[in-house]
């Protein structure tokens, strides 16, 4: 058993990582549960985008050595992100107790993780092959719903980087 889900999972990781909601399209509104420093919440797309900018980033599993990595990283750039006046949230197909965990462990209580739905996973396009679970894609939504950055990529190490240009580029179109 443990084989074919390696199996599946190299299967996976080998397709091509590519969104297929396009800059310009409107993010799909959502009403979710997500968990920030380890205290649940109701977390919705519309209330998150009234603050400004939000970075929405898809990861494949909590507590993967990527996932894990990738979630520090974005933690360590949280001032910056609050800095250019965006918020930062997390989603994955997780359940809310594994969230509240990761949310404490490797957002360190610095940004909310949410739960993605199928429903969720499928209208921003990010479903993995075979696996449910999602791509790793983030997403740069304008405060009117417009996406305005796409990155997808099975390596976590450029995500943060990149939003973070994404966003100071948006604030500049904002000025």
């Amino acid at each position: 058993m443990r084989r074919l889900l390696a199996a599946l999972l190299a299967l996976a990781l080998s397709a091509p990582a590519a969104a297929q909601l396009a800059v310009g399209a409107k993010a799909p509104d959502f009403t979710t549960t997500g968990a920030l420093a380890g205290k649940p919440f109701r977390l919705n797309l519309r209330e998150q985008l009234r603050n400004g900018p939000l970075v929405l980033y898809f990861y494949p599993k909590a507590f993967t050595e990527g996932c894990t990595l990738e979630a520090k990283a974005f933690s360590d750039a949280m001032p910056e992100f609050r800095r250019l006046g965006a918020r930062v949230v997390g989603m994955s197909a997780d359940n809310l107790s594994v969230l509240k965990r990761f949310s404490i462990e490797a957002c360190r209580g610095a940004f909310p993780v949410a739960t993605a739905s199928p429903a969720l996973i499928k209208a921003y396009d990010v479903k993995m092959p075979v696996l449910p679970m999602s791509k790793r894609t983030s997403f740069v939504i304008a405060p009117d719903g417009r996406i305005t950055f796409v990155h997808s990529e099975m390596s976590w190490k450029d995500h943060v980087s990149k939003t973070l240009v994404a966003v100071r580029a948006l604030q500049q179109t904002r000025r």
